[in-house]
């Protein structure tokens, strides 16, 4: 294990990671091994439950039969093939099934990619290209809300209204009006209400801007703004989807069926990049036409509709049928927020809950969750924020354990009277 660190710290670059740091001689990776349901099991044989999902993207728990077993007996067929003008029955299964996922018969597309970033990219690059070709080529601008976060690459980045994330470009031919409420919205002026393609959303919670609760009926108010305006709304379900909020969607709390749904994470029960960009009929049949009139929509990406993510997705859902996940959920809800509702600052969103420190070392956070390593506790904070979201499996005992892990370390490291209530 020891040379293994060190080609470690010698030849990788891990995201998000301060990496000097990182390589310094006295540093110890943590190295994860193995994993089974919530528990996490690293290089010297220490376990730790997995306190906020792999990064927010494990939903059944680790080894899971179902999945495991789907994704052996894909392997046993073909690994992957090009979805560039072929097909295959997994996708076309796993369309069928996401489609209907979603109340009522507007949404009735699903295009592959690979990723949250990739998902987000192509629902813009979808209605941008739909306005242009389909008579309305002035719209060209987005909007998008104060601390959103919708991705990485350059132009998921754009939309971002966090400055650490944003990158160094936001030049993509379009504009991005950044806005903090609806109030906002409707003091535009008409010709910049005129100019509008779509509006970007984090429904009910914004998740890398700290886990920031939106007003309820505020998504429910936004879709009746979009629909009277004829713009397309987008709604990136990347965090929120697959039961995270307590139902499949978020945007199901408040009966709103968008123009685009951008799902990722969550998608294949996280254990392969998969994504889907799910939308209308309306969409999908403003890129028909002749090929020579350049309608196609000239995107996508080489492992897109992957059989093994499509293996995964698939047996993903049938868990969630199988062991009426959903159905379960609301107990597991409410024993979240009785573990955690002393502690100040607490706010939670369905399996979705988080706290924040009160210091003025934005590092606190960070520590925190270093102190809960020795509590058997992994998660991952948000600046100050610590957030606790588990596997969908997560049992209540393995509940009361995380809360009691998280209460720990915040003694160890803030004498347990740096908590507050609200975002700083």
């Amino acid at each position: 294990m020891t040379d293994l660190v060190q080609i470690d710290k010698t030849h990788l670059w891990h995201p998000f990671t301060p990496m000097q740091p990182w390589c310094a001689p006295d540093h110890q990776p943590l190295m994860l091994v193995e994993g089974y349901g919530c528990v996490l099991k690293d290089q010297f044989g220490r376990e730790y439950l997995d306190g906020n999902a792999s990064i927010w993207t494990n939903i059944h728990g680790h080894c899971h039969p179902t999945i495991n077993a789907a994704i052996t007996e894909q392997l046993g067929k073909v690994a992957h093939t090009s979805f560039l003008g072929f097909t295959h029955e997994p996708a076309i299964r796993l369309a069928k099934e996401l489609v209907d996922l979603v109340p009522g018969d507007k949404i009735t597309r699903a295009f592959f990619t690979d990723n949250g970033s990739t998902a987000i990219e192509s629902a813009v690059r979808m209605a941008l290209q739909f306005w242009k070709q389909n008579g309305r080529p002035q719209l060209d601008t987005l909007i998008a809300f104060d601390r959103a976060y919708h991705g990485d690459t350059l132009g998921a980045a754009s939309l971002g209204g966090i400055p650490l994330f944003k990158g160094s470009g936001n030049d993509f031919g379009y504009r991005v009006l950044t806005v903090t409420n609806l109030d906002e919205l409707n003091a535009l002026a008409a010709e910049e209400r005129n100019r509008i393609a779509a509006v970007i959303i984090e429904p009910l919670i914004q998740g890398a801007a700290g886990m920031r609760l939106w007003p309820q009926d505020m998504l429910k108010t936004l879709n009746a703004w979009c629909e009277e305006q004829d713009v397309f709304l987008i709604l990136d379900e990347v965090m929120t989807g697959f039961g995270r909020t307590g139902k499949m969607f978020a945007c199901e709390h408040e009966g709103v069926v968008p123009d685009f749904l951008c799902l990722a994470k969550g998608i294949t029960g996280g254990y392969l990049p998969f994504a889907a960009t799910l939308t209308t009929e309306r969409v999908f049949g403003g890129f028909l036409g002749d090929p020579s009139e350049g309608r196609t929509f000239f995107y996508g990406h080489s492992y897109a509709g992957s059989q093994l993510g499509c293996a995964a997705a698939l047996a993903s859902l049938r868990v969630f049928r199988e062991e009426r996940v959903l159905e379960q959920l609301p107990a597991k809800i409410v024993r979240l927020r009785d573990r955690m509702s002393d502690l100040p600052g607490f706010r939670q969103c369905g399996m979705i809950a988080a706290i924040t420190v009160d210091s003025p070392d934005l590092s606190t956070g960070a520590k925190v969750c270093l102190a809960a390593r020795e509590h058997g506790l992994l998660t991952r904070p948000i600046g100050n924020t610590i957030v606790l979201m588990p596997p969908l499996c997560v049992t209540p005992d393995e509940i009361d354990r995380m809360v009691t892990a998280l209460k720990a370390a915040l003694n160890d490291v803030c004498g347990g009277s740096a908590v507050t209530a609200g975002l700083r």
